[in-house]
């Protein structure tokens, strides 16, 4: 008759008790927060996505926050918009202009620079016009491609 040796099994929890400063992950801070708050009615998701924090409300992309080391001209609110509404929208946020990170001389996305001296005003005038349902601002993010079986 062959015995059967017993495994001796090691709680996961003494693991996570004796090493918990390995497991521990430190919060990222989150870049213009005031912008999620205002937002708050909403229930905004983020993700995380090009070093930054993209905003999205419902089924559309609204919003990037940007606050990085590098390249900081951009830092700021990205609006999710198209150029179609940009001159509209240029009227009620005079600072506003396109990124300079995109390269191209014009594209959809738009920033409100966290050095111009209204930032946190446009800021917030942005959320009001998100909350109210404002069209200009948000867009259907493109589907996925699905992978390819090999």
């Amino acid at each position: 008759m062959i015995s059967r040796m017993r495994k001796t099994r090691v709680n996961p929890l003494e693991i996570v008790q004796d090493n918990a400063f390995i497991w521990i992950k430190k919060r990222k801070i989150v870049p213009h927060e005031f912008v999620l708050e205002a937002l708050a009615d909403l229930s905004p998701r983020t993700n995380p996505m090009f070093g930054c924090l993209a905003v999205y409300v419902a089924d559309k992309i609204a919003l990037i926050l940007r606050d990085r080391s590098s390249n900081t001209a951009d830092n700021g609110v990205w609006l999710a918009t198209t150029e179609e509404h940009h001159e509209s929208l240029r009227r009620e946020f005079p600072n506003m202009r396109s990124i300079r990170l995109l390269g191209k001389k014009g594209t959809g996305w738009q920033v409100l620079p966290v050095d111009a001296p209204d930032f946190e005003e446009s800021a917030l005038r942005a959320c009001e016009l998100i909350l109210n349902g404002d069209y200009r601002i948000g867009k259907v993010p493109k589907a996925k491609r699905r992978k390819r079986a090999r």
